[in-house]
């Protein structure tokens, strides 16, 4: 467990939080004007090792030896100068700070952090870090990383949890849920959608995915992991055969074929590590997917929690109302796509590059 401490005054600005994984959805934008709600865990922080908010650099002003210093090995359009290695942490957890209004950014809705840091420590005024709550945008504070510390606080330290259990108590993610967004003369409106989330994982791993492909087909399990990737596939990856095979793996689920080529598999929420088979197996490429959206592809619920009047009896299913679907086809996340993408040293092969330039200039749009 941690404190944030300011590195002006040494006043705390945090309550006691503990280190997790940083969440593949937490530089996503998502639609327009939708209500996203916050992205970190009361109680727990992360560290984004990118990055956040101006100043900016167009890509022509980078020398690409400087941009793969970074990680990055593919054009974007531009890049943070801003310090990386911030820590993200829930709105609700911070303390001793106030809002410096001029610093608002080209928000919509409210804040974005486009700006730098628009959290000011109230003891000796030093800026801190920098809230983002605007429309279409995950709810955080980004904590500066030289403008605050972290001191340990005494007490239990838990260890990680084990992938066996995480496996049998880990939380699912839901890949529909409802939408909040401003707008209309009504207030609020609602939809019902894929979630975010998943669309987030997708573009995630449908970057590995093409990576591992090696330029050819690739099957993926039937059902909702088709749903989610195999029409992207297909559309961006030569037809014909042999196909590649994927399928799920991970803690308690059977051992993979010897002729399977990718397996997608789990990362641990809390250390960020990704599950890796043990003992002696084939050679596979691990397309890493967040442990709540694999629970639901290995051990899909049946239906949806759904708003009920009155008592049933625990063994009986409701099946009326039916449960929502969206009106939709699935569509991975452009952003962390692309966020993904230009961050595997694979991307320098001219046909991923193809799909890059593709991306940018919108012939890609059915897809994303």
């Amino acid at each position: 467990m941690f404190v944030f401490v300011c590195a002006g005054c040494g006043a705390e600005l945090t309550t006691p939080l503990s280190q997790v994984s940083l969440p593949v959805h937490a530089r996503q934008k998502y639609g327009n004007g939708a209500q996203l709600p916050v992205l970190m865990q009361s109680g727990t922080f992360a560290v984004d090792p990118d990055p956040w908010g101006g100043p900016w650099r167009r890509w022509d002003e980078i020398d690409p030896g400087e941009a793969e210093a970074r990680g990055i090995y593919a054009p974007v359009y531009a890049l943070s100068d801003s310090m990386p290695g911030a820590s993200v942490i829930a709105p609700g957890d911070i303390r001793g700070t106030r809002l410096i209004p001029e610093k608002r950014g080209g928000a919509c809705c409210g804040l974005d952090g486009s700006d730098g840091p628009n959290i000011a420590c109230e003891s000796c005024d030093l800026p801190v870090a920098a809230r983002v709550d605007d429309c279409s945008l995950w709810q955080a504070v980004r904590l500066s990383s030289d403008a605050v510390h972290r001191v340990p606080v005494d007490g239990i330290h838990a260890a990680p949890s084990s992938w066996a259990e995480l496996a049998e108590k880990g939380e699912k993610t839901p890949p529909f849920e409802p939408i909040a967004t401003w707008g209309g003369r009504l207030g609020r409106n609602h939809y019902w959608s894929w979630s975010p989330q998943w669309e987030a994982a997708a573009g995630q791993a449908l970057a590995h995915l093409l990576v591992a492909s090696q330029r050819q087909p690739v099957k993926v399990p039937g059902g909702l992991t088709a749903d989610v990737f195999q029409r992207a596939l297909d559309a961006l990856l030569p037809a014909g055969s042999p196909k590649r095979r994927a399928v799920l793996a991970g803690p308690g689920q059977p051992s993979p074929d010897a002729g399977v080529d990718i397996l997608l598999v789990p990362v641990h929420p809390q250390t960020g590590q990704t599950w890796t088979p043990a003992g002696p197996t084939a050679p596979a490429y691990l397309v890493p997917l967040p442990l709540g959206v694999w629970l639901w592809l290995v051990s899909p619920e049946p239906y949806l929690p759904v708003p009920a009047s009155g008592r049933i009896p625990e063994d009986v299913l409701r099946d009326d109302p039916l449960p929502l679907l969206p009106n939709s086809l699935f569509r991975a996340d452009r952003g962390t796509f692309q966020h993904t993408l230009v961050r595997l040293p694979a991307v320098r092969s001219p046909w991923l590059r193809t799909i890059l330039e593709n991306l940018t200039q919108g012939t890609s749009a059915n897809l994303f």
